[in-house]
C-alpha cells in the first residue's frame, strides 16, 4: 500500500514538473519592456501555417478525419471540420485572453481584438497541434506549439520581440475532456496564463 501511495504522489509531483518545463517562455529576441506603462494591446492570431499530429499541415490532417468520419456517418466529417474552424473564435481565443488579461491586470495592461489604435499588437502564432485523445480507459493531454511576435502596430514589420512556447499542455481535471477542442482550448488558457506571468515579471 505505501508503495502504490508513493508511486501515486510521485507520478502527481512528475506531471507537475512536466507541465511547468511545457510552459516556459523564451523570450528568443528583443525586449518587452515598451509594453511598461501600456493599457492596451491589440491581438491577432495566426493559423496561417501548423502541423497537426503526424500530419506536416492541417490540410493533410482535416483531410484524413473528414473522410474517416463521412464514412462512418454522411456529413459527420463535414460537421466536424466546420467546429474545428469554428473552435478558434469560439473557444481558444476566448481562453487566451481571459487568462492573459487575468494575469496582467494589475498591471492594467488588456489585450484586446482590432485595436490597431494600440502601440503595439501581439501575433499568437499556432505552430504544431497534438490534439490529444480520450476514448475513457485512455487518454493523452493535447498540447501546441505557439510562436508569439510583438510588433509595432503602425508598422508590424517592426518586430519589437519574438517568444516562443512549446508544448504547451491542454486537458481538463477529471477527465471529462472527451472533446477534442476542450482539450485545446485549455492549452490556449495556459499558454495565455504562462505569457502573462512572464511578461508580469518583466514588466
Amino acid at each position: 500500500m505505501k508503495k502504490f501511495v508513493y508511486a501515486a504522489v510521485m507520478a502527481i509531483a512528475a506531471i507537475g514538473a512536466n507541465d511547468s518545463f511545457a510552459q516556459r517562455v523564451d523570450l528568443k529576441s528583443g525586449d518587452v519592456g515598451g509594453l511598461s506603462g501600456q493599457k492596451t494591446l491589440n491581438i491577432e492570431y495566426d493559423y496561417s501555417e501548423f502541423g497537426v499530429g503526424k500530419f506536416a499541415t492541417e490540410k493533410e490532417y482535416l483531410d484524413k478525419k473528414t473522410a474517416e468520419y463521412n464514412a462512418k456517418e454522411a456529413g459527420k466529417g463535414d460537421t466536424w471540420k466546420k467546429a474545428w474552424a469554428d473552435d478558434r473564435k469560439a473557444r481558444f481565443e476566448p481562453k487566451f485572453e481571459e487568462l492573459f488579461n487575468k494575469g496582467l491586470a494589475d498591471k492594467g495592461l488588456q489585450a484586446v481584438q482590432s485595436r490597431p489604435d494600440a502601440q503595439y499588437t501581439l501575433i499568437v502564432r499556432t505552430k504544431f497541434v497534438e490534439p490529444g485523445f480520450n476514448v475513457g480507459v485512455m487518454r493523452k493531454n493535447a498540447y501546441v506549439d505557439y510562436e508569439v511576435d510583438l510588433v509595432e502596430s503602425a508598422n508590424k514589420s517592426a518586430k519589437v520581440a519574438q517568444i516562443n512556447m512549446r508544448n504547451v499542455p491542454g486537458g481538463q481535471f477529471g477527465g471529462f475532456d472527451f472533446d477534442t477542442g476542450v482539450r485545446i482550448a485549455e492549452s490556449y488558457a495556459k499558454a495565455g496564463k504562462s505569457l502573462a506571468a512572464f511578461l508580469d515579471k518583466k514588466l
